[in-house]
């Protein structure tokens, strides 16, 4: 997920002072080359925790479990993050950046591998939840590292840039992950990601800056930023909007292959990550005038969806389309809650509460994909939308509600 206890207003950026007082010339472009390596991670990040969703029945035979049971690999995963981001980023926050960065891309690579060859289900939930860990130190900071990258004026367009991995990871990663463990195996996919792992480590050792980690008195309060104004809605809605997703998203393989589409798995989760992909530009460009706005239409394109697939989805057509509509609503809201906590916190109490949207949003999953696992066994797959339709009303609702703070309807200039 894309959000960092790191992308405050008061990050220290490579234009001015570092966190050291010590001068820093100011770059007048952005080190794409850099910036690619950082959105690599992203994408590695990114797939390394969805990419089950398109390989679920595969893995369930392969593993002997049924298919709820192996979807919960996307949930521990999820749990991994949750139990460890904060205490994992407070425990290393006086690290140099690049070091930790390297810690924990090579935790995704040894994850990977052993998720790759591990017949057994224990194993292969011990790998996901060790996957999980690593993802929450590398959310700690990879988006911070991004603005540290750029001067201030290119800062918004250099996390842009680094979380393009996401879209990219939704809309190329899991079909052909998908396609890649139709052709040959499963665990082929797995393995290509460790390959990927690999190669990134020596781009991020030539290529990326380092930074010092964060001074002691920089750390973040946790329960301060609770008790300012606008910072709750952000959180309840990263909490219900990811929930409603997760329950869904875990399970489409199986979703889809009840509708008999089980064959077109990664053709739909292509147009929905090109629509996502369509989505995080739209939002790129606008999020500075509109972010209000584009969080009522995610939203609600999100519902729109939901309803489709609940009430139309006997309809081939009409699956592909909800699909699109789910994209253009998901692709953004990363970037969107992330500039909401942010913004909501402010000065004082940024840091923390992006560090409990990371949190909560990998609360979200693990909960979403043992609630969409639930649905699975009690009522079927049918159920699925449904769920995600009844839980994005109170979404919606708070969005709406929340025009003073959190979503505010003026807002102050970046």
């Amino acid at each position: 997920m894309s959000t960092t206890p790191e992308t405050a207003a008061g990050s220290p950026a490579l234009s001015g002072p570092d966190a050291r007082g010590q001068g820093v010339e100011q770059p007048q472009k952005l080190p794409m080359f850099a910036l690619l390596a950082l959105a690599t991670a992203v994408f590695i990040t990114s797939l390394t925790e969805t990419l089950p969703a398109g390989l679920l029945p595969a893995m369930s035979d392969d593993l002997h479990v049924s298919e709820s049971a192996t979807g919960q690999t996307v949930t521990i995963y999820a749990l991994g993050t949750a139990l460890t981001a904060i205490p994992l980023t407070a425990a290393t926050a006086g690290w140099r950046r690049k070091r930790l960065l390297l810690t924990a891309m090579a935790g995704f690579a040894v994850a990977n591998t052993v998720t790759a060859v591990s017949s057994y289900y224990g194993l292969t939930m011990v790998a996901r939840f060790v996957a999980g860990v690593a993802a929450g130190l590398a959310w700690a900071l990879l988006a911070g590292y991004a603005r540290r990258l750029a001067p201030a004026h290119l800062q918004g367009r250099a996390i842009a840039v680094a979380m393009a991995g996401i879209p990219v990871a939704l809309s190329l990663g899991v079909p052909a992950g998908t396609f890649l463990g139709k052709v040959t195996d499963w665990r082929v996919a797995f393995l290509a990601m460790t390959a990927l792992t690999v190669v990134l480590l020596g781009w991020i050792a030539a290529a990326v800056p380092d930074f010092p980690g964060q001074e002691r008195g920089e750390r973040p309060r946790m329960l301060h930023a609770l008790r300012v104004p606008g910072v709750a809605p952000v959180l309840f809605v990263t909490l219900v909007f990811v929930l409603a997703h997760t329950i869904i998203y875990a399970y489409i393989a199986t979703f889809l292959d009840d509708l008999g589409m089980g064959g077109n798995t990664d053709l739909v989760l292509l147009v929905f990550g090109a629509a996502s992909l369509a989505s995080i530009w739209i939002v790129g460009a606008q999020i500075h005038r509109r972010l209000r706005a584009l969080t009522i239409a995610s939203s609600l394109l999100v519902a729109v969806a939901a309803a489709v697939l609940a009430v139309l989805s006997d309809h081939t057509a009409l699956v592909y389309i909800a699909a699109v509509l789910w994209g253009l609503g998901w692709g953004g809201v990363p970037t969107l809650l992330q500039t909401a906590a942010g913004e909501a916190g402010g000065e004082t109490a940024a840091d923390a509460a992006q560090a409990m949207l990371v949190t909560l949003w990998n609360v979200a999953m693990a909960v979403g994909g043992v609630i969409g696992g639930v649905l699975l066994d009690l009522s079927g797959s049918d159920s699925l939308p449904w769920s995600v339709l009844l839980l994005m009303l109170p979404v919606i609702a708070v969005v709406v509600l929340a025009r003073g703070h959190g979503f505010p309807a003026k807002r102050q200039a970046a």
